[in-house]
C-alpha cells in the first residue's frame, strides 16, 4: 500500500505536535482512493484530550463525527473518499506501534460494525521540535500488518543514506 501525504498536512501535524509538547494526541485519517492500493491523505482530525505523557485514548464518537462532517462539507463520494485509519503521537518514544496500538487497530478492522477492509495507523513525533519522525502501518482483518510506503509530493520517506537526509531536509 502507498499513502500520499500533502506537505500542508505535514506542516499542520508538526504544529499540532509542537503544541501538544509531551502529551500524546491523535485523531482519524480521511483519505481518497487514487488507484489500486494508493491513497491520498486529504484530512486529519486532532483530538487533544484523552492523552498523557505515555498513553492516548481515542474517542471513536468524535472520530466518526469528524468523518461524517468532512463528507457533508465537501460533498465527496464516501466510496472514493472516507476513513482510512488513525494517527497518534509518541512524543517520548520511538514512533512505532505499541502492543496496545496493534491490538486496537486489529479490533477496528475486525469489527463488523465498522465494515472496513483495512486501516492505516500513523505514529508520529517531533525530534528537536522540527523534524517529523513517523511510521505508517496498514492493518487487515486477516491479521496481516505491514509497513505502508509513504510519499510526500513525490519524495519516498525512507530511512538512512541520502533518502534519510532528504526526508529530514524536506520535513524539517
Amino acid at each position: 500500500m502507498k499513502l500520499l501525504l500533502p506537505s500542508e498536512l505535514i506542516q499542520r501535524l508538526k504544529g499540532e505536535l509542537r503544541g501538544a509538547g509531551r502529551q500524546e494526541i491523535g485523531g482519524v485519517l480521511v483519505g481518497e482512493h487514487v488507484e489500486n492500493e494508493t491513497f491520498r491523505l486529504v484530512e486529519l482530525s486532532v483530538q487533544r484530550s484523552g492523552g498523557n505523557a505515555v498513553h492516548f485514548d481515542r474517542d471513536d464518537v468524535q472520530g466518526r463525527a469528524f468523518v461524517a462532517d468532512y463528507l457533508r462539507r465537501t460533498g465527496k463520494d464516501p466510496r472514493a473518499c472516507n476513513y482510512i485509519g488513525e494517527w497518534h503521537s509518541h512524543p517520548q518514544f520511538t514512533p512505532t506501534p505499541s502492543g496496545e496500538d496493534i491490538a486496537t487497530m486489529f479490533d477496528i478492522v475486525r469489527d463488523p460494525r465498522v465494515g472496513i477492509s483495512f486501516a492505516v495507523l500513523i505514529i508520529a513525533r517531533l525530534q528537536r521540535w522540527s523534524v517529523l519522525q513517523m511510521s505508517a502501518t496498514v492493518f487487515r482483518p486477516s491479521g496481516a500488518a505491514e509497513a505502508v510506503d509513504v510519499e510526500v509530493e513525490g519524495l519516498p520517506l525512507q530511512q538512512g543514506g541520502w533518502f534519510g537526509w532528504l526526508k529530514r531536509f524536506f520535513l524539517a
